[in-house]
């Protein structure tokens, strides 16, 4: 045996894999399996607490007695879905979108991302993201061995004193543009935007377009919450033909239809991005689940005859008004969302106990993971800290605030109010 061979260690992982911290998902769910408060009501976690649409669950069911919804599916997705995608996505675009090579299905919206970035992302590239951020971009953009710039979205200067809008979350152009160099490749954008709630202007994507124009930057835009938004909501690609060019639009059947665990995602964008995305796509995962995407594409040729994106819509807001009087109750402030199912909450004036003991793990980590330990073991409610989604430097701008998922049932939401009314006690 070399000596090569004898000093090695065959079970090292691999540098992009190790010595991460321990995930915010595995302490919460560490949390909720030691409190004493059984069940937890999870508000945690964006899974929905209810099943898809009957015409959804209905075309899964029939897909399945199928002989070819069972086996593989094309690479780029079923043809049905690919042309159910192009004609809804249409009228929004202005044009007539070729399901055959501006669209491509991936496995989930995440899995689409992450061959986004494989497929243009090379060693020392840049990828520019905005704080707060989905925590998978990351691992996603340094995969392919991406730099992550990081530019912080600004939090409202009174966020700890009232409620206001997600659009007072705002961005710095000028910190913006100083990020990108001539590493830059991509930028990634997120719109209705998690965990904030923030649906962004039309100017503030067009400043942003028009940045990347100048610079020739790919913009990823992430618009899984593309159905659920309560102010006028603008698509990054319909902009202009110049930010069209450079755009690739993210959408998620997980999030339209209340089934995040079918991991249904595709992209739509120009020919000569997408086919690249589909290469990647390919080394990845090959194809995507054969039933799932014909039910999906059921779900858009029957959405608009059932009402459905309306009816959503309307649905989603309610639960977060709703929900949300607890907190105007308690007289907790909280980002008013413009979009999505997520809320923040300031927890300033929620007053933790100095002799409260916390694992090291938590202890260690700012405040807003103290506050969702406490919140589990002491009143049963999960919530994410939301420091998760930022860099160490900027973690100060989050580690007083909670975030909230709302898709969950409406008596849920009651039990989980009646809870949250427990923090009176911790408050001055």
């Amino acid at each position: 045996m070399s000596s090569t061979t004898a000093s090695s260690d065959p079970f090292r992982p691999a540098k992009r894999v190790a010595g991460q911290k321990q995930d915010v998902w595995t302490i919460v769910n560490e949390a909720a399996q030691a409190s004493p408060v059984q069940p937890i009501i999870n508000m945690g976690q964006g899974f929905f607490g209810y099943n898809p649409p009957k015409f959804v669950t209905d075309a899964a069911k029939e897909a399945l007695n199928k002989v070819e919804c069972n086996q593989y599916s094309p690479t780029k997705g079923r043809p049905r879905l690919k042309k159910a995608l192009a004609d809804a996505y249409s009228p929004f675009f202005g044009r007539t979108l070729n399901p055959d090579t501006e669209v491509t299905i991936t496995t989930g919206a995440n899995e689409g991302m992450l061959s986004a970035f494989m497929g243009f992302i090379e060693p020392g590239d840049e990828v520019i993201i905005f704080e707060p951020f989905f925590d998978q971009y990351i691992s996603n953009i340094e995969m392919p061995g991406g730099t992550v710039r990081y530019v912080p979205l600004q939090p409202p200067k009174d966020g700890a004193t009232r409620t206001s809008s997600a659009a007072d979350w705002t961005i710095d152009l000028d910190a913006l543009e100083k990020a990108i160099n001539p590493k830059t490749r991509m930028i990634v954008l997120n719109t209705p935007h998690n965990p904030i709630g923030k649906v962004f202007s039309r100017s503030e994507l067009q400043a942003i377009g028009d940045l990347c124009v100048a610079h020739n930057i790919i913009i990823l835009s992430d618009e899984v919450y593309d159905r659920l938004y309560y102010v006028p909501f603008t698509r990054m690609a319909t902009l202009s033909p110049e930010i069209a060019k450079l755009t690739l639009t993210v959408g998620s059947g997980g999030k339209n239809f209340y089934c995040t665990g079918w991991r249904v995602g595709w992209l739509i964008g120009p020919e000569n991005l997408i086919k690249y995305v589909s290469a990647a796509h390919t080394r990845i995962c090959y194809s995507s689940v054969s039933p799932l995407q014909e039910a999906v594409a059921v779900g858009f040729e029957e959405a608009d005859k059932e009402g459905f994106w309306e009816a959503s819509k309307k649905e989603m807001k309610g639960k977060m008004d709703r929900f949300n009087e607890v907190f105007d109750e308690l007289g907790l402030p909280y980002s008013d969302p413009e979009g999505g199912y997520f809320v923040l909450v300031n927890m300033r004036n929620v007053h933790l106990p100095a002799d409260y003991t916390f694992p090291p793990h938590v202890a260690s980590r700012p405040r807003d993971f103290k506050l969702s330990w406490f919140l589990i073991m002491e009143l049963g409610v999960a919530a994410i800290p939301p420091t998760e989604f930022y860099t160490d430097r900027n973690a100060h701008m989050a580690e007083d605030y909670l975030r909230f998922a709302i898709c969950k049932d409406d008596n849920v939401l009651e039990q989980a109010k009646e809870r949250l009314r427990g923090l009176k006690r911790y408050m001055k």
